[in-house]
Formats: C-alpha cells, structure tokens, sequence
C-alpha cells in the first residue's frame, strides 16, 4: 500500500468558494495510486471544506446567503478578539467540515459531473490556508 502526502497553501480573497478540484486531482495523478482514497484536511477553524455543484454558480450564491442569515455577524459572541466576523467564521466551520475523503478509481477522484471541491473561506479578509492532502492505495 502507498502513502502519499502533500500540502497546499491556498491564498483567499476572503469569504466565499475558492475552487481546488484541479490542485487536488494534480496531486492524485501525481501519486500514481490506481485505487484508493483521498483524505483532505483542512488546518483552519475558520474555514471550511465543501464538495459542492460547479456548474451553477447560483448554488454557491445561496448557500453563503443561507449560512449568513443561519449565523449572522451581528449575533451576541463573546469572543471577539480577532474582529467581528473571527467568531461567526468559527461556527460556520463547525457546521461543516474541515475535512473530506474522495475515492480514487483508475487514478482520478470519484466525483459526480456536478461536483467540485472547494475550500470555504468565512472571514472577511483573505488569508493563506494550509490543507494537508494525504493519499492511500495501489
């Protein structure tokens, strides 16, 4: 069995979908593993992992206007020190994922024709995220 490991920094714009489908499937192919799986993590609690539509840019609209309006910024945190926006991203992250794993068939991610994977980023400001990719298989 093959382990094969790689880590991503990915620079945001600040919030919303930054797409890494191509990154992370140029990791697969560089791990010349047939078949296996694909771990991602994602070494924030301010941001998130999604395997989301990426055809329709309109269900990446709605779901950040549903997760504004679900966890809003004006909300009542007592942890504020690193802004306003710092306590509502860790709650976004909470209710989805830091991490993610993807089979891998013929050397390719099994992904549906609509799915793409995205890192999430809840904070105003951009930042650079760290996300560890890990590959096991044959």
């Amino acid at each position: 069995m093959t382990h094969y490991q790689h880590s991503l920094k990915i620079p945001t714009r600040g919030q919303g979908f930054h797409k890494i489908t191509p990154q992370i499937q140029g990791i697969v192919a560089a791990s010349q593993v047939d078949i296996g799986l694909c771990t991602l993590f994602l070494r924030h609690t301010s941001a998130s992992l999604v395997i989301q539509e990426n055809a329709d840019p309109d269900v990446l609209t709605d779901l950040a206007t549903f997760l504004d309006k679900l966890v809003p910024e004006s909300g009542s945190y007592h942890h504020s020190t690193e802004g306003p926006d710092d306590m509502p991203a860790h709650i976004r992250t909470a209710l989805t994922h830091t991490s993610e794993q993807i089979p891998i068939t013929q050397g390719q991610l099994v992904l549906g024709i609509w799915q793409g994977i995205y890192l999430w980023e809840h904070r105003r400001q951009g930042s650079t995220r760290e996300l560890v990719v890990h590959i096991t298989g044959f």
